[in-house]
């Protein structure tokens, strides 16, 4: 019997990689789609789609178990903003919000794997199937760090873990040791032109020295099933157009999506990929 896999799938490439990788290995995709959100690509790979509006989870649930799914994971980006203001909650969704401590990303996903739990839905690492993907430690690509450089990622690094354990965000952007710009609700990409801005502005004013440098990390006690650090090569271009040189990131908790791509975007920038295990690494 060909072994059944769900997908709750969010924007990006990522679920796209997932539900590829999936269909090559003979799984059935059921995918779980939000409307203007899940790139319509998905369908290819999918023995089924069906799309949900944000903050229903009754309708969704139903739909997998109709379909005898039994695991499924996430993958994808959902804006954060839109729990503001974007959902319209069914009954049991509202109950959910009602128990939630915060609304913070944790919360509200761990609450979602509770639920999908109690109806026998297991919710497993998003990395299924894509640990080849995973970043090992070390150059990955460009030069090697000068001691300034290994000192500045350093510094970022206690930073942007700092950031991640109080859950607003996994990244932030230094130019010779000082913060130009950490990420919150708008997103890594949103945070890097943010930084990128304050740089043309510096320069402007006659400032010289280095270009920027993105450090983006995992939660301090990360679940690799939800809201993993990813990069790919958009993330390379974006940071490009900002002046960004070097992108540190956690081994072994980021997906690079696309490594080809990524590998080629990384020498057509000029940009270097260092992967770092904790503090440690820049010594």
């Amino acid at each position: 019997m060909t072994e059944k896999i769900g997908l709750i799938a969010g924007a990006g490439s990522f679920p796209l990689l997932f539900a590829a990788e999936a269909k090559k290995a003979g799984r059935e995709v059921f995918v779980v789609g939000f409307k203007g959100i899940t790139p319509k690509e998905i369908e290819q790979y999918a023995a089924e789609t069906r799309y949900f509006r944000l903050g229903q989870v009754s309708a969704p649930i139903a739909f997998l178990k109709e379909r005898g799914v039994k695991k499924i994971l996430m993958a994808g980006s959902v804006p954060h903003v839109s729990i503001f203001g974007g959902i319209i909650p069914d009954l049991r969704a509202a109950k959910l919000m009602l128990r939630l401590k915060d609304k913070k990303a944790n919360a509200l996903l761990g609450a979602v794997a509770d639920e999908l739990a109690a109806d026998g839905i297991e919710l497993v690492s998003s990395s299924t199937m894509l640990e080849h993907l995973l970043l090992k430690p070390g150059l990955l690509a460009g030069r090697r760090l000068s001691g300034d450089e290994l000192r500045c990622a350093a510094s970022g690094w206690k930073a942007a873990k700092t950031l991640a354990s109080l859950d607003i965000g996994l990244t932030v952007v230094l130019r010779e040791r000082v913060v130009l710009a950490a990420e919150a609700q708008e997103g890594t990409d949103a945070c890097i032109k943010r930084a990128g801005d304050i740089l043309r502005r510096l320069r402007e004013k006659g400032s010289k020295g280095s270009g920027l440098m993105v450090v983006k990390v995992a939660r301090p006690d990360q679940d690799m099933r939800f809201d993993l650090p990813v990069a790919g090569a958009p993330t390379l271009r974006n940071m490009k157009e900002a002046g960004a040189e070097i992108l540190v990131l956690q081994a072994g908790k980021t997906l690079i999506l696309g490594m080809e791509e990524f590998l080629a975007a990384a020498k057509e920038t000029g940009i270097t990929v260092f992967g770092a295990e904790s503090e440690d690494s820049f010594k």
